[in-house]
């Protein structure tokens, strides 16, 4: 496998930024490709540095992209960067051109951990004809919660920087609200650690699939909030997309 470390400039975010990439160096055909979200206080080489993703993505001979986003929920910032559009449109444009990976629909996924693992469900529920599966590990997935429930500092800062006011709930930023709308989803995955301090909201998300009918993946085992966690269960998210 080769890692990379990818430096360049993005129109959409109007700055230089980067993404992790490990890439397999053997094969006829163009490998296919996951796209793996950071957590909010991480970066694009957090998976590389505390996982063993590398190592997990040779065995399926898999290309994994892991971008930069900063503490943005993957979302046009109402006071920063167009990171959602960053992510959406231009990423895999940028991908497609510098890397030999698949572009196909069925040979494309999306994972991530915490803030990420709201962007990568997010980000296949908005966009379901570019992936075959998605996963979200200990994922912030109830936004409208967040918004409304959570008085830590920080989080009402970056929700106040990142919305304005602007209530998630009904809105394309809101899991549950996508979930309740009617079309094509990808094959979906949820894990969360018993002891973790997201996994009511969690759980809450594996109800509002099975109100609405759509196939989830769900599991909760114990473990919390942490790389030991998610080393684990990114080797379980990998089976799921790749058999």
């Amino acid at each position: 496998m080769a890692l990379i470390r990818v430096d360049f400039a993005s129109e959409a975010l109007e700055l230089d930024t980067s993404m992790t990439v490990v890439l397999p160096q053997e094969g006829e055909r163009p490998p296919p490709l996951l796209y793996l979200l950071h957590g909010l206080t991480d970066d694009d080489t957090a998976w590389t540095r505390f996982t063993s993703i590398e190592r997990y993505a040779s065995a399926k001979g898999l290309a994994v992209v892991m971008p930069q986003v900063h503490r943005s929920f993957y979302a046009d910032e109402a006071y920063g960067m167009r990171f959602w559009t960053f992510l959406s449109q231009e990423l895999p444009a940028t991908v497609e051109r510098f890397f030999r990976v698949s572009v196909k629909p069925e040979e494309t996924y999306v994972a991530g951990l915490s803030m990420g693992g709201y962007g990568a469900l997010k980000w296949a529920l908005r966009q379901p004809e570019r992936f075959a599966a998605a996963a979200g590990l200990s994922g912030a997935l109830d936004l409208a919660y967040l918004q409304e429930n959570d008085d830590r500092p920080h989080i009402r800062a970056l929700m106040q920087r990142v919305f304005a006011g602007r209530p998630a709930e009904g809105t394309d930023d809101d899991l549950f609200h996508l979930i309740r709308k009617a079309g094509r989803k990808p094959r979906l995955m949820v894990r969360c650690g018993t002891d973790d301090y997201l996994v009511k909201q969690n759980e809450r998300f594996v109800e509002a699939c099975a109100e609405a009918g759509v196939p989830l993946d769900a599991a909760f085992t114990p473990g919390d909030h942490d790389w030991a966690y998610w080393d684990r269960e990114i080797q379980t998210v990998l089976d799921f997309f790749i058999k």
